[in-house]
């Protein structure tokens, strides 16, 4: 059997292409199908962000080959799959390639799998005997998502919120590894006394419907949905609808705005490690950084720094191809986030807000992000900014600089933080 008809061949192939940077000789082995949402310039950037995390490969171990899932078969419309496993060890951990290969050889889906990790566990402040969870569907037609309502046992009428997670494909719980820190909020909230609901992206639920749509952009990415769990608690008979909140994480927080815009009837906004700074000089700072303490992320910044500046030149449209530009966004989305001003977006609402911050967050710091916010909004008798000193951007507490690889222990969401949006959610409910 030659290497073109070989899935296990083809796949360390593939891992040693990767592996030794030649990204465009994998992208040529993609089926039409694959190639149109992964170009070889997402695939480097996804490969080198877990460089930057895990270290240099050390080891390429034994492929396994098994049948592909029957859902596999149906999501890529072929019906002969071969599903390759590819275990990749590197200085600081592991992770598996995973492959599904046709029976031409061509490659129709191609993941970077995390190991098991250990079970999430509920973090200490949470008191599970105080609230329910039940199953919801947010939005509707194809595009709806699942999500989860938590909600306190008692009489209420509850004030409530909906938790929105950051950039990228998340589930409702933004698990990062072996965390889940909106899972870690909506249960220390809901233990308080605030209903909270969470939902899975559609990112995440419709991944190939949302890579198929002309000009995706942020809006769309998060509105629509969040407009609709903000009126499902609205109508929901033990939520007070005239305390429904919004509180938003990363580019949940930054979008947070947009969405109150949208829906007027939010009482107002919590926002988590919010960005102000644009995101694609801020992916350029982010990678600099990373590089400056890890050799193996010297490679991207090159290239973010090329894709930064395809975004902000005069030339940028809806046509620039994805691949030009950071993280395969394609140029719609590009322009939408180059045109939203979320600080003065918040500043026209005129609604209550709490930012809070974490000082040990190099992703979005309190020198180039919270200094926006606090600019222009800290006039505001009505917005109230903290910063937790010993936070990383995910609100885990700890010491010393954060670095990628600390996602990958297991951990929960600062008792302070939970404690100071319950706090604010449930006072500011009362005004």
């Amino acid at each position: 059997m030659t290497m073109r008809t070989d899935p296990a061949a083809i796949a360390t192939a593939v891992v040693e292409m990767a592996r030794s940077g030649r990204f465009t000789d994998v992208e040529a082995l993609f089926a039409p199908p694959l190639r149109a949402v992964v170009s070889a310039e997402v695939l480097r950037s996804a490969w080198e962000s877990q460089l930057s995390v895990l270290g240099a490969i050390s080891a390429v171990g034994t492929p396994v080959s098994e049948p592909a899932p029957d859902s596999w078969a149906a999501a890529t419309g072929q019906a002969e799959l071969v599903k390759v496993s590819v275990p990749v060890t590197y200085e600081r951990g592991e992770l598996t390639v995973v492959l599904a290969v046709d029976d031409t050889g061509l490659l129709r889906d191609l993941r970077l799998a995390p190991p098991p990790t250990e079970p999430w566990t509920p973090p200490p402040y949470a008191r599970r005997d105080s609230f329910d969870e039940h199953e919801v569907t947010v939005g509707s037609g194809a595009l709806a998502v699942p999500g989860t309502l938590s909600l306190p046992r008692g009489d209420g009428p509850w004030p409530a919120v909906v938790l929105l997670s950051g950039g990228g494909p998340f589930d409702r719980d933004a698990t990062s590894g072996p965390n889940k820190p909106l899972k870690d909020l909506a249960w220390g909230l809901a233990g308080r006394g605030v209903a909270v609901l969470r939902f899975d992206k559609v990112t995440h639920t419709h991944a190939a419907e949302v890579a198929a749509i002309p000009g995706f952009t942020m809006s769309d990415e998060y509105v629509p949905h969040a407009v609709a769990a903000i009126r499902l608690l609205r109508r929901h008979p033990a939520v007070d609808a005239a305390r429904v909140f919004v509180a938003g994480h990363s580019m949940g927080g930054k979008v947070a705005p947009r969405v109150a815009a949208a829906e007027p009837s939010v009482a107002g906004l919590v926002l988590l490690a919010a960005d102000t700074q644009p995101m694609h000089r801020a992916a350029v700072r982010v990678v600099r950084h990373l590089a400056a303490r890890d050799p193996g992320a010297r490679a991207a910044v090159e290239t973010i720094t090329r894709q930064a500046a395809r975004v902000d030149s005069p030339d940028l449209s809806a046509e620039t191809p994805a691949a030009e530009l950071p993280f395969g966004y394609s140029g719609a989305y590009w322009l939408d986030l180059r045109g939203y001003d979320p600080v003065a977006t918040a500043a026209a609402l005129g609604k209550p807000m709490l930012i809070l911050h974490g000082g040990r967050d190099y992703q979005v710091t309190v020198a180039d992000d919270l200094a926006g916010w606090q600019s222009g909004l800290a006039h505001r008798p009505d917005v109230t900014i903290r910063v937790h000193d010993a936070d990383d951007h995910l609100f885990f507490p700890g010491s010393g600089p954060s670095t990628p690889a600390d996602y990958h222990r297991p951990q929960h969401v600062d008792a302070a933080v939970v404690t100071d949006i319950a706090d604010w959610l449930l006072s500011t409910s009362e005004r």
